[in-house]
């Protein structure tokens, strides 16, 4: 707190009136570093459209807001608060997208209805995260196609 104060020219009495810790602060400044997550264009092609979102999660966490959440998720055990934030960041930037890539298969008959959920949206990127907590980044790319064949595809397509 005290580099970011003195780097804004601010005292830190100012950043706590904003942001409660420096988890938070992280939390914000992560938020403000992701770029904006907009579903891959629709080529008709599921596994494509899941592969290229994944895809631009992976490179997301190869950079630096990915090397910020791993200092958040180790904060976020002791905050509720902070897990909320998070939560929703994913939620935002990353299940949005990719549950209108799934309302796009429903729509032409590939997907399940019942897999437009929350959950399911976010079942390729919880395993990306995973991945990159336990063996870091860059994800390969056999990585994303089997994420996206052994389990997205499975998981949401009509049988």
């Amino acid at each position: 707190m005290d580099a970011v104060a003195a780097r804004a020219g601010a005292g830190k009495g100012s950043l706590y009136r904003r942001w409660p810790g420096r988890a938070e602060l992280v939390a914000d400044a992560v938020r403000h570093a992701m770029p904006e997550f907009v579903p891959p264009p629709d080529d008709g092609d599921l596994r494509d459209q899941l592969t290229a979102a994944l895809r631009r999660c992976a490179d997301d966490l190869h950079g630096p807001s990915g090397q910020a959440s791993r200092g958040l998720l180790a904060e976020a055990v002791r905050s509720p608060d902070l897990l909320r934030i998070i939560r929703a960041l994913v939620t935002e930037n990353v299940c949005t997208p990719i549950l209108e890539v799934l309302r796009r298969g429903v729509v032409r008959g590939e997907v399940r209805a019942a897999a437009l959920t929350p959950r399911i949206a976010g079942v390729g990127t919880d395993l990306l995260f995973v991945h990159f907590l336990l063996h870091g980044s860059p994800i390969s790319d056999a990585v994303l196609t089997e994420i996206v064949h052994d389990v997205l595809l499975p998981l949401v397509t009509i049988r």
